[in-house]
């Protein structure tokens, strides 16, 4: 083998990274497309607008009452109330700030909103918030 160079026997040390970028790149992208999509609440709601300050983030759960009388827990529609209330209970027994978040609709009955807050408390809720829109 006179005529063989050195690059015939050595062994290819370098990795082609090329590729790997390609598809990474590609994966970053369809999550920034699909993740909006994903946290779409159960029941769209107009909510109240006021000057409201942003909360913390913390371990929380969503009440929310559309203007229909509809109910949703996070992203979970109840059309029985005691599904909902037994539903949270189980939400609060596994939740270390027991903090609700109400969101209704500024359409919704204030009965339906103040029966709701009642069930929340009796469900074991320590705080509640009410959610509204941002006044500009």
């Amino acid at each position: 083998m006179a005529g063989a160079g050195p690059s015939d026997e050595e062994p290819i040390t370098d990795i082609n990274i090329t590729p790997l970028v390609d598809v990474c790149l590609v994966l970053v992208i369809i999550f920034m497309v699909t993740a909006p999509m994903l946290s779409e609440p159960a029941i769209k709601v107009d909510l109240p607008r006021a000057h409201t300050q942003e909360g913390e983030e913390k371990d929380k759960i969503t009440l929310t009452l559309g203007k229909d009388g509809d109910y949703a827990l996070d992203y979970e529609k109840f059309s029985d109330v005691k599904a909902l209330e037994a539903a949270l209970k189980g939400k609060l027994s596994q939740s270390d700030s027991k903090l609700v978040i109400l969101r209704a609709d500024k359409e919704a009955l204030h009965g339906q909103l103040t029966d709701l807050m009642a069930r929340a408390k009796d469900a074991g809720a320590l705080s509640m918030t009410i959610a509204t829109e941002q006044q500009k």
